[in-house]
């Protein structure tokens, strides 16, 4: 696996991921290479993307159980500071530059976009491998939270997912006051959400109980 760290704060994400796609221009491109290019911040913008969905405040069935293991991968490499292992199959695979750019130009539209609600604060919260140890962990653990059994509940989803977005994104762009409230976040998530669990397992110990209490809600 390859080590890769934080870029310069000076430079935003666009024109980073700008500088990617000219060097991937007019030649196949493996997925080790793009990974080489794009770094964390390009894994962290994918990885608010993927959470996108679950701003909706009742998320589909399994949607979770799909965009789930990608985000974990992107944890994962965040706190050990090292890309997600991959096949060496899968990272040798030729990629047609022009499909690469496609998928670039998106992802630097949708960048442009919130560029303008961060920026580079309080760099000590993204600036040592310590700190990023600590948002990769709270990163993962949003990532569980959100992917935790408990579909068409509202917010079991959103919560986590907010949070995700925002230690993402403010990871991303360095930006320390983002951070904080992904932090923030974060642990209104893990209690809402472990609350929730609570709750279901009761009930699955008394099940009798529990649904004679729902009838009577019902009616």
């Amino acid at each position: 696996m390859t080590a890769v760290q934080f870029r310069n704060p000076e430079k935003r994400l666009s024109v980073a991921l700008s500088e990617t796609m000219r060097a991937v221009s007019g030649h196949v491109v493996t997925l080790r290479e793009l990974l080489g290019y794009v770094g964390e911040q390009g894994l962290l913008v994918f990885c608010a993307i993927l959470a996108a969905p679950f701003l909706l405040p009742v998320s589909l069935p399994f949607m979770s159980t799909a965009l789930g293991p990608p985000m974990l991968l992107i944890g994962f490499a965040v706190t050990t500071n090292r890309v997600p292992w991959l096949p060496d199959r899968l990272l040798d695979h030729a990629l047609p530059s022009v499909t690469v750019q496609q998928v670039l130009a998106r992802i630097i539209r949708w960048a442009e976009r919130i560029e303008h609600m961060v920026r580079p604060r309080l760099l000590a919260l993204s600036g040592s491998a310590g700190i990023n140890m600590l948002n990769g962990a709270l990163l993962l653990l949003s990532v569980l939270l959100l992917m935790a059994p408990l579909p068409l509940i509202p917010l079991a989803n959103t919560l986590p997912g907010i949070a995700i977005m925002l230690l993402a994104l403010g990871m991303a762009e360095r930006d320390g006051v983002v951070i904080l409230i992904g932090y923030l976040v974060t642990v209104i998530s893990a209690i809402y959400v472990g609350v929730l669990l609570a709750l279901v397992v009761y009930a699955g110990m008394n099940a009798g109980a529990a649904i004679e209490a729902l009838r009577h809600w019902l009616e």
